[in-house]
C-alpha cells in the first residue's frame, strides 16, 4: 500500500500544479476580457459638454422668446388703437365735408356767425388729426408722388402729357397709416399720357 502511495504521489502533484496553473490563466483571461472602467474625468467632461449644450439651447430659446414678446408688446401698443382710429377717421371725414359744403362766397360775405362756425369745425378737425397723430396715425399727402398701390387707390385717370405717367395729381379722400400699416388707402386720381416715370422712383411719403 505504501508502494502504491509512492507510485501515485508524483502524478497527483503534477495534476494539482496543472490545475493551479490553468486557474491562474483563466483569471488572467477574465481580467483581459473584462471591460475597462471608464475614466471618471472623461465621464465628467461628457456630462459637462452635454450640460453646456443644453444651456446654450435654453439660452437661445429664451432670447427668441424675449424678442417675440417685445415685438408683440410693441405691435400691441402701436396697433391696438387701429379700430378706434378707423372709426374716428369717419368723423374727421364728416367734419371736412361740412367745411367743404359752406359756400366760399358765404364766408367772404362777412357773416360773423358762419365764419365762427367754420373756424370751430376746422379747429375740431385739426385737433382730432393731431390726437390721432400722437397715437401713431399719420395722414398721407401723395399729390405729386408716384402711384403706389400699397398706399393709394386709383379712382380715375387725368390726361396730362406734362406730368409723368401714374403720378398722383388729385386726392379725393385722404389716406392714413398707423405705424407701417395702411389704415386707409388714399383715394386718388392719377395722370395719364405723360412721359414714363423713371424706374425705381420711390414715393416720398414712404421714404
Amino acid at each position: 500500500m505504501t508502494d502504491d502511495n509512492k507510485k501515485h504521489g508524483p502524478d497527483e502533484g503534477a495534476e494539482n500544479g496543472f490545475a493551479a496553473e490553468t486557474s491562474a490563466l483563466d483569471d488572467v483571461a477574465a481580467e483581459v476580457d473584462a471591460p475597462a472602467e471608464p475614466d471618471p474625468i472623461d465621464v465628467l467632461r461628457a456630462e459637462n459638454s452635454d450640460l453646456r449644450d443644453r444651456y446654450l439651447r435654453l439660452a437661445a430659446e429664451m432670447d427668441n422668446l424675449r424678442r417675440r414678446t417685445e415685438r408683440d408688446v410693441k405691435d400691441a401698443k402701436s396697433y391696438s388703437v387701429a379700430g378706434f382710429a378707423r372709426d374716428m377717421l369717419a368723423v374727421s371725414d364728416n367734419l371736412r365735408r361740412a367745411l367743404d359744403a359752406i359756400p366760399a362766397d358765404a364766408l367772404e360775405s362777412g357773416d360773423a356767425g358762419l365764419k365762427a362756425l367754420a373756424e370751430g369745425v376746422e379747429m375740431t378737425e385739426r385737433s382730432m388729426l393731431a390726437a390721432l397723430e400722437r397715437h401713431g396715425v399719420r395722414k398721407l399727402d401723395p399729390v405729386g408722388e408716384k402711384f403706389d398701390p400699397n398706399f393709394h387707390q386709383a379712382m380715375f385717370e387725368v390726361p396730362n402729357p406734362e406730368v409723368a405717367n401714374n403720378t398722383v395729381v388729385q386726392v379725393v379722400q385722404a389716406g392714413f397709416v398707423i405705424g407701417e400699416r395702411v389704415l386707409r388707402p388714399a383715394m386718388v386720381g392719377v395722370s395719364k399720357g405723360g412721359p414714363k416715370a423713371p424706374a425705381g422712383e420711390a414715393s416720398a411719403a414712404q421714404a
